[in-house]
């Protein structure tokens, strides 16, 4: 990854990637969409998925003109999850007859570490990062939307976590973080049966908070929900999800403590002198750069 400034960074998206399209849609918005492009494959995630995810979002986070993240996906389905037959998976990599079985485990393990972190990166963006999910969404591809900040999906949707049924259990953040978008319950009951749940159940237990009619109409909406986002000031739109996220996993009594110290820093900004201003002067406000 290029280092230094925001310059570097998008110099560095341009560059491209092998897995993923990042754009921005629409010059006038502060939007950039992370695109899931392999549909051949059903956006399978591949070894170049997991190298380009994180390397992603970190060039995202530096650069000051993405104010919102959309993570979507090309073609019929949103993703089938780990590509389980391509090369360089270490899960299906064959163990070496008379090969040391623990050092064996011990480079599986940090496989799967670091395939966890690559879906992490998506909640260390500081942007918010939003999921727009159509078609199939399986095992590994849960685990992605389950570490994004907000969920929204089609009516065709569909959303299974299969790992129990190819005799694994799940280990990319979906047991971690389903208990607390959906419930300790919902998220055994996706876990241990492994069922398929449509996009309305989705919406009912919580996973999504909306659901579109179609995936036209979810490009549009989530277009415009980003944009609006983007358009907040961005101070507090970050400083918004880092307490979210860190409030998760502590007490709320912490929790209200970790905010105080954070706004005795961060309240006294020019963004709130202009939201006031721009209230009483009854206009849009403009707050600053990043």
């Amino acid at each position: 990854m290029a280092s230094g400034g925001s310059s570097d960074a998008e110099a560095e998206l341009r560059r491209g990637f092998k897995a993923l399209a990042v754009t921005r849609p629409d010059p006038a918005a502060a939007v950039y969409e992370v695109r899931l492009s392999r549909p051949a494959q059903r956006n399978a995630l591949s070894p170049d998925s997991f190298a380009e995810i994180p390397r992603a979002m970190a060039l995202l986070d530096r650069v000051p003109a993405a104010r919102a993240v959309v993570l979507s996906a090309a073609g019929p389905h949103f993703c089938a999850g780990i590509e389980l037959g391509g090369p360089g998976n270490p899960l299906t990599a064959p163990f070496s007859r008379g090969a040391d079985p623990a050092a064996a485990a011990e480079g599986l393990r940090r496989a799967i570490l670091g395939m966890q972190a690559a879906l992490t990166a998506v909640e260390l963006c500081r942007k918010p990062v939003i999921a727009a999910v159509h078609g199939a969404c399986v095992g590994g591809g849960v685990d992605l939307v389950a570490a994004c900040d907000i969920r929204y999906c089609s009516k065709d949707a569909t959303f299974v976590l299969k790992e129990v049924d190819m005799a694994i259990v799940a280990d990319l953040g979906a047991l971690q973080r389903l208990p607390r978008i959906v419930g300790y319950g919902n998220a055994a009951d996706l876990a241990l049966t492994g069922r398929r749940i449509t996009a309305a159940e989705a919406k009912e237990m919580g996973l999504v908070s909306r659901v579109f009619d179609s995936k036209q109409e979810l490009d549009a909406g989530v277009a415009k929900i980003a944009k609006e986002i983007s358009e907040k000031s961005a101070n507090a739109v970050m400083g918004t999800k880092a307490v979210l996220l860190r409030s998760r996993d502590i007490t709320v009594e912490q929790g209200l403590e970790h905010v105080a110290t954070w706004n005795s820093g961060m309240l006294r900004s020019n963004d709130l002198m202009e939201a006031i201003k721009a209230f009483m002067e009854k206009r849009k406000p403009v707050f600053s750069k990043l």
